[in-house]
């Protein structure tokens, strides 16, 4: 997959096949099952190519590493203790990485809370972006 990634487009076997063989050596066979095995577990889509499959990421690196914490968190029978725990191994780094993650989807409100769901303008509207409405 990481290759897959790296590459942002569709590839063959022979392509993952001759980057993975600069490091080490490897059979054709053996790219090829992974990479079919990938394809049946729903990770890689594949399309026709002459005689080939060009395979391609069904998701980013991203979403595929959230999808592996959301997992693990689901399969937890106490999930806030599993958020501990998992909290607890971060490093400094990973934390401020995880409220910069935190501020992004739930952003902060103002201290005096007219951000707060039925505050604010009072009329169930979302505020007026800058140059509409208002006075002239």
């Amino acid at each position: 997959m990481t290759r897959v990634w790296q590459w942002n487009r569709p590839v063959t076997v022979r392509e993952v096949l001759e980057d993975l063989q600069q490091e080490r050596s490897i059979a054709y066979t053996t790219v090829m099952t992974v990479m079919d095995n990938l394809h049946q577990k729903g990770w890689l889509r594949r399309e026709h190519e002459g005689r080939a499959y060009r395979y391609e990421a069904v998701s980013t690196r991203p979403a595929y590493a959230a999808a592996l914490m959301h997992e693990a968190w689901a399969a937890s029978d106490n999930p806030a203790a599993a958020l501990v725990q998992f909290f607890s191994m971060m490093s400094p780094e990973q934390r401020e990485a995880l409220r910069d993650a935190s501020r992004i989807v739930q952003p902060e409100a103002p201290p005096d809370g007219t951000d707060a769901p039925g505050q604010g303008t009072g009329s169930g509207a979302p505020p007026a972006e800058p140059g509409e409405g208002g006075g002239r």
